[in-house]
């Protein structure tokens, strides 16, 4: 899989990498086999940078992934995990916590760094608290080189501006606001990181499974106009003989200012499909009137986190 320079990070990074979040089963209950196989079928189809989290099935995904990558060349991969968030009300960016979570990363992976670290969702929290405490503890734990990179992630665009006008980050990572059906990320907030060199990563190109046929997650907050509109462009696809879901991921994929792609699943033959699909040439027409459907919903998302950090 061809791959992009993140940022001025030195890493290169594949156009798609595997997202580790189903190994915690946020969106089904999965096999032990289905874990393994999904993470063996992404370093074999070149998904070779693994994004995961604590808060993943709070430590599951964390823990199968470092089964399933043991024995592989760690040289060959990349490791990708966030700090910060631990359950769903709960959220520790203190820098005690902050050295203890990145030893029980790397002791739950099976690895001695990790390549890339996050602060996960932290418009959930007082923004200072990263600029002042978190990215300082994390600045220390780069020097003693357990960690390559760091920054943060996050969904409102507001929270980028926020931290990188006081600081310094090597990366940072949005989710679902740079599919077929928003945009906002491209629009609002990379000329501005471009400017600053800073690595970009953007997660979800299916928008949490709204560009799919799979079923929605029960927790999945785009309102009713937005899912009609989803299903018209399901429908679309569906009568051309293709899927949704390819459309979405070659469209997020072409996107060159984006250095990766994160997108999960733990059924190896979808992983298989997104591999095939990204060596495949964007239907452009389709695309077009995929856009149509969705233009009386583009950017429409929803809040999350604290009120001012929207």
């Amino acid at each position: 899989m061809d791959s992009r320079p993140l940022g001025t990070t030195g890493l290169f990074v594949p156009l798609l990498s595997f997202g580790a979040s189903s190994l915690g089963q946020e969106f089904r209950s999965i096999t032990l086999p289905e874990a393994l196989d999904s993470v063996r079928t992404a370093f074999d189809c070149g998904l070779r940078l693994f994004d995961t989290s604590p808060f993943y099935g709070r430590g599951m995904s964390e823990v199968l992934l470092g089964i399933a990558l043991k024995g592989l060349p760690r040289q060959e991969y990349l490791l990708c995990t966030k700090l910060g968030r631990y359950d769903l009300p709960h959220f520790d960016f203190s820098a005690r916590r902050v050295v203890e979570s990145v030893d029980v990363s790397l002791h739950r992976l099976g690895t001695d760094h990790i390549d890339i670290i996050l602060c996960h969702d932290i418009e959930f929290v007082p923004l200072q608290q990263i600029v002042e405490e978190t990215l300082p503890a994390l600045r220390k734990i780069k020097q003693a080189g357990k960690v390559r990179c760091i920054g943060f992630s996050g969904y409102p665009q507001k929270i980028f501006r926020t931290i990188c006008d006081q600081t310094d980050v090597d990366c940072v990572l949005n989710y679902n606001q740079y599919t077929l059906q928003n945009t906002r990320f491209a629009e609002e907030t990379i000329p501005y990181l471009k400017a600053r060199t800073i690595g970009i990563m953007h997660a979800g190109p299916f928008s949490a499974r709204l560009l799919t046929d799979a079923p929605l997650p029960v927790w999945l907050k785009e309102p009713p106009p937005v899912l009609a509109a989803a299903q018209a462009a399901r429908a679309l696809c569906r009568s051309r003989g293709t899927e949704l879901a390819k459309l979405a991921l070659q469209f997020a994929i072409a996107n060159p200012d984006i250095a990766t792609t994160i997108a999960g699943s733990a059924n190896p033959t979808n992983i298989r499909n997104w591999a095939t699909w990204a060596a495949q040439p964007l239907d452009q027409e389709l695309l077009g009137q995929v856009q149509a459907i969705f233009a009386g919903v583009h950017n429409i998302g929803h809040a999350e986190g604290l009120p001012e950090n929207n």
